[in-house]
């Protein structure tokens, strides 16, 4: 145990002089996953912090004993993690790399894993989500306390990692941990209602539903003494101390100070903290990243650093309108769908897995991205009002209220041709929605899980789809949704006064009278963390994200690639 005699704090800030900023912050000491967001565009581990930055390459400072930092060659890399001796990116496509100390094993066979939607790392192992909700663990050979014997997990919707544990969400927000356990650290199997994890090195912390926090384990510190707390919207749990982030963007701390990381007090507007060893770090709704604990290893020496993020939108891609006409987009671009800094005097965009489609104002429709099924052939399309785009094909509405559509057709995603009268579209992976004149609703494609079975809906006024089910919002701010609801993503019954309503692949979203938003469904990127959002004009969600534009323009994100989308650019549409 390193033992710190000086009291020191330290702030550390930077403004970013460029109108986009996607931070995520994800510390603890190996790579805990406190956060409430799944992002992280820096990660800070025992004595090393890592950032990931928008062009998908990572930075690091701190020490660089077993080469932990030696990580500036990798790309695409959309979250990364830090352990106490190595770092760990999840890639693009799914697969993973590491960088440092492997003597633990915490490298063994990970450049196999595939179908990975997000990482952890403890001090000497490696842990990996897949999407369909099981792990796979690796390391931990000289220490081993099971914290790898995850193997019959399932049903996982966010991991954690601390020093010699790992830490499990499951949706049906219940916890399971397993791991050294000598200060009961692993005992959670009693908590309910539990919306985030974070693990400290001898601790665990959990965010209730309710806003107040519960927390097992070591509290010679008082690093457990949380039962106070309330109104908290995120999480964050270090070596020896625990982090809270209120929903006023006020932080509460507590356990051990030697380093002044609990001198948080004084902080306001933040809108991200996490907790590494012996320091705290909160990013500011202004762009400002401030630290405040000890450096020793250079840990906190990111003033320099800019465009740090973890992006996405689309799918993967996220595009907006500016007040001008011209749209901006950031993230993925794989297959060309963030191409899209020539457009002009666009009205309505549209983000599809792997393309974007745009309206101009003389109704003429453009694409760009991948087009193998002719999703993106447009060009001639004339008098569209609005434009919506599923996984593989384009729909577009027209002013005489009739429907075209371009693209993948195999489950009669495109069969629009008789539809008339309709007002407005909504596309899902496999399926076509349409809102009639009199707030009845049509569907056609795949109904594998009955998420086109609308035919009873009324007195509907907006319609949107996620990639097996359908969400319908109702004149008196009710939502209903019928189709997949494995990771209920269709439990909205009890919503109310909801103004717009959003789908993702496997979760949904609603914008309430007050400006605030609900979530409900799959959690494993972080994209129903929108709880502490606030003066909310408009909600959009992709596949795995939800962006939210507040009043003056500025739009927010949530999710494991994009924490905060710092567009502040006046009037703007998603």
């Amino acid at each position: 145990m390193k033992i710190i005699t000086s009291l020191r704090r330290r702030y550390y800030t930077t403004r970013v002089g460029i109108f986009l900023i996607l931070v995520a912050l994800i510390a603890g000491m190996g790579g805990c996953i406190p956060d409430e967001y799944e992002y992280r565009p820096m990660v800070a581990a025992s004595y090393h912090v890592a950032g990931l930055k928008s062009d998908g390459t990572v930075v690091s400072v701190g020490h660089n004993w077993w080469g932990e930092c030696n990580i500036g060659h990798w790309s695409r890399i959309t979250q990364v993690a830090a352990g106490g001796y190595h770092t760990v990116g999840l890639n693009s496509y799914g697969t993973v790399v590491v960088a440092g100390s492997a003597w633990q094993g915490q490298g063994d066979g990970v450049e196999n894993w595939t179908e990975i939607t997000q990482v952890a790392a403890g001090e000497y192992h490696t842990v990996a989500l897949k999407f369909d909700g099981t792990l796979v663990a690796s390391g931990g050979e000289g220490y081993d306390y099971g914290q790898c014997n995850v193997g019959n997990w399932t049903d996982i919707t966010q991991i954690a990692a601390s020093g010699l544990q790992t830490v499990g969400l499951k949706s049906d927000n219940t916890v399971v941990a397993v791991g050294h356990n000598d200060y009961e650290q692993c005992d959670v199997g009693d908590w309910t209602d539990i919306i985030k994890v974070a693990a400290g090195w001898y601790h665990t912390v959990g965010l209730k539903s309710d806003s107040t926090v519960v927390a097992t384990g070591y509290d010679d510190y008082g690093q457990c003494e949380v039962g106070d707390w309330t109104d908290i919207v995120q999480v964050s749990a270090g070596y020896s101390h625990t982090v809270g982030l209120r929903s006023d963007g006020t932080v509460v701390a507590v356990g051990t100070n030697l380093d002044g990381q609990c001198e948080v007090d004084d902080w306001t507007d933040i809108t991200y903290v996490a907790a590494g060893v012996y320091y705290t770090v909160g990013l500011t709704s202004d762009g400002t990243v401030i630290a405040a604990g000890g450096s020793d290893s250079g840990q906190c020496d990111v003033g320099s650093w800019t465009m740090i993020n973890q992006g996405s939108a689309g799918r993967y891609h996220t595009v907006a309108i500016k007040a001008d006409k011209t749209v901006v987009a950031v993230g993925d671009n794989w297959g060309g769908q963030c191409n899209v800094g020539n457009w002009t005097d666009i009205t309505s965009v549209a983000t599809g897995y792997w393309h974007t489609a745009g309206v101009k104002s003389d109704g003429r429709v453009v694409a760009v991205g991948w087009n193998d099924d002719g999703q993106c052939d447009v060009g001639n399309w004339t008098d569209i009002t609005e434009v919506e785009a599923g996984k593989l094909h384009t729909v577009g509405l027209k002013s005489d209220l009739t429907v075209v559509a371009a693209g993948d057709n195999d489950d009669g995603q495109c069969n629009i041709g008789d539809w008339s009268d309709i007002i407005q579209v909504a596309a899902g992976k496999l399926h076509t929605v349409g809102l009639q004149s009199d707030h009845t609703v049509v569907a056609t494609g795949d109904n594998g899980d009955g998420q086109c079975d609308v035919n009873g809906w009324a007195d509907i006024i907006q319609v949107a789809a996620g990639e097996k089910h359908t969400v319908g919002l109702k004149s008196d701010g009710t939502v209903v949704a019928v189709g997949n609801n494995d990771y209920r993503q269709c439990d909205v019954s009890e919503w109310g006064n909801v103004t717009q309503v959003a789908a993702g692949c496997y979760h949904t979203v609603g914008l309430e009278s007050v400006h605030t938003v609900v979530a409900a469904g799959y959690n494993g990127y972080g994209q129903l963390e929108v709880g502490g959002w606030m003066d909310i004009s408009q909600v959009a969600a992709g596949c795995f994200h939800t962006v939210g534009v507040k009043s003056n323009g500025r739009v927010v994100a949530a999710n494991l690639f994009v924490e905060l989308a710092k567009w502040n650019l006046g009037e703007i549409t998603l």
